[in-house]
C-alpha cells in the first residue's frame, strides 16, 4: 500500500478531447514535468498523436466520447468511464481541458476525492448565444466547478464572464497568458531563406469553422483581387465535419474555383507556411481563449491582422505588430490588408519584430510551466 501511494504521488493526468490537442498545446509542459520526476497519464480519444505522447514517456488511455453530442446518456457514460479510470489510477492531480472533460471529468475527480483543475481554453460555441444550450452548460459548469481545486482561464474576459454569471468563485481562479508558445521552436530564421518574391502572401491557419472568419477572409480576398492587387490568400487547417459551425467542403471548393483561396489541407508543421507568408490573418469572431495560431505567427516575426475579439486582441497591439479589424466585416479586413500591402518591407519587418518581443515578454511557455509547477507544488 505504501509503495502504491509513493508511486501515485507524482502521477499527473491530462484529460482532453484529442491526443492531438494535448501534443500540440501542452508538449512543453509534459516534457518539463517528465524531466522533473512526474509520471504522466494522458486520457483522450485515440488519434495519430497518441503514439507520439507514449514516445514522450506518457501512459495513454483511450476513451470514447463525442465532444459535440448533446445526449445525456453518452455524457453519463463519459462520467462513468473517467470515474472508473480515476479510481483505478489514483493520480495525485488531474488537469481537464475543453468543455466535456471540464464538466464530467471534474465531477468524477470530486467523486474520487482527487484534486483537479479545469482549464477553460475558450468559451467556444456553447457560449455564443444565450440559448437553451448555454443555460444547460452554465448549470453543468456551476455544479462541476463548485468543489474542484482551481479553475484556469486564458484571458480576463472569460474569467469575468464566469464570475459575473456566478459560475465560479473568484478565489479559485487563475488567469494564464494563453497556453504559451515555445519561442525556440517558432524562430523567425526557421528553415531556408525566404522564397523569391512574387505575389504578396496572406496566410490563415485555423480549424475550419464559420466563426473563425473563413468566409470573411474569402470575401476580403475578393475585394482585394477586384482592386487589382497581386496577392495570394493561403489557408491551412482541418475540417470538423460533425461540428455545427463547420464550413462545408463545397463552400471551400467554390472559393478555390473562384481563385480566392488556396487550401493546403492540414499541416503538422505550420512553420514553413509562416516562413513564406508576408502577413498572418485571423478574423475570428469565435469565443477564443488566446489563439495559438496568433502566438505562432508573432513568434516567427510575422505581422498580423486579427479582429477586435476576446483572446485575439491580447496578441496584437494595433499599429505595433499588426492591425485590428472589426469582427465579421470583410470590408474593414480588406482595408487593413490593403494597408499591410502598402507598407514597405522594412515597416512590416519592424511590425514582425515587435510581435516577437510581445510573445517573449507575455506568452513564453516558461511562464505557463511555472503556473503548473506552482499548482502541483501545493499538493
Amino acid at each position: 500500500m505504501n509503495n502504491n501511494k509513493t508511486e501515485n504521488h507524482k502521477l499527473v493526468a491530462f484529460v482532453s478531447n484529442s491526443a492531438w490537442s494535448v501534443y500540440n498545446f501542452r508538449l512543453d509542459v509534459i516534457r518539463h514535468l517528465h524531466q522533473n520526476g512526474h509520471r504522466l497519464l494522458v486520457i483522450a480519444p485515440d488519434d495519430e498523436y497518441s503514439s507520439l505522447l507514449i514516445s514522450e514517456g506518457c501512459e495513454y488511455i483511450n476513451i470514447h466520447f463525442n465532444n459535440r453530442s448533446e445526449s445525456p446518456l453518452l455524457d453519463l457514460k463519459l462520467y462513468r468511464q473517467l470515474k472508473r479510470i480515476y479510481a483505478q489510477k489514483k493520480p495525485a492531480f488531474i488537469f481537464h481541458y475543453v468543455i466535456k472533460p471540464n464538466i464530467y471529468g471534474s465531477l468524477a475527480a470530486v467523486s474520487c476525492h482527487i484534486k483537479s483543475a479545469a482549464v477553460i481554453t475558450g468559451l467556444g460555441y456553447s457560449f455564443a448565444k444565450k440559448n437553451w444550450l448555454y443555460r444547460i452548460v452554465k448549470q453543468l459548469y456551476k455544479k462541476a466547478l463548485r468543489k474542484i481545486t482551481e479553475v484556469w482561464f486564458l484571458n480576463n474576459e472569460d474569467a469575468k464572464a464566469f464570475i459575473a454569471e456566478k459560475i465560479v468563485d473568484i478565489k479559485r481562479i487563475k488567469v494564464l497568458p494563453g497556453e504559451g508558445i515555445n519561442i525556440q521552436h517558432f524562430l523567425p530564421d526557421f528553415g531556408n531563406s525566404k522564397r523569391e518574391k512574387s505575389a504578396f502572401i496572406f496566410l490563415m491557419s485555423t480549424r475550419l469553422l464559420k466563426s473563425k472568419g473563413i468566409a470573411v477572409y474569402a470575401d476580403a480576398a475578393r475585394i482585394i483581387k477586384n482592386k487589382g492587387y497581386d496577392a495570394n490568400f493561403e489557408l491551412i487547417g482541418f475540417f470538423e465535419k460533425h461540428h455545427p459551425d463547420s464550413i462545408t467542403e463545397s463552400e471551400l471548393r467554390k472559393w478555390e474555383e473562384e481563385g480566392l483561396i488556396r487550401y493546403h489541407g492540414f499541416a503538422k508543421d505550420v512553420r514553413p507556411y509562416l516562413k513564406d507568408a508576408d502577413c498572418f490573418v485571423f478574423p475570428s469572431f469565435y469565443n477564443e481563449g488566446v489563439p495559438r495560431c496568433l502566438m505562432e505567427a508573432a513568434s516567427m516575426e510575422l505581422p498580423i491582422i486579427t479582429s477586435f475579439n476576446r483572446g485575439c486582441k491580447e496578441v496584437v497591439l494595433n499599429n505595433s505588430n499588426g492591425y485590428i479589424c472589426n469582427p465579421n466585416d470583410p470590408f474593414d479586413l480588406a482595408d487593413k490588408m490593403e494597408k499591410m500591402i502598402s507598407l514597405s518591407a522594412e515597416e512590416r519587418e519592424r511590425m514582425g519584430k515587435n510581435g516577437r518581443s510581445l510573445v517573449i515578454k507575455k506568452f513564453n511557455v516558461d511562464t505557463v510551466i511555472r503556473e503548473y509547477e506552482k499548482t502541483l507544488g501545493n499538493i
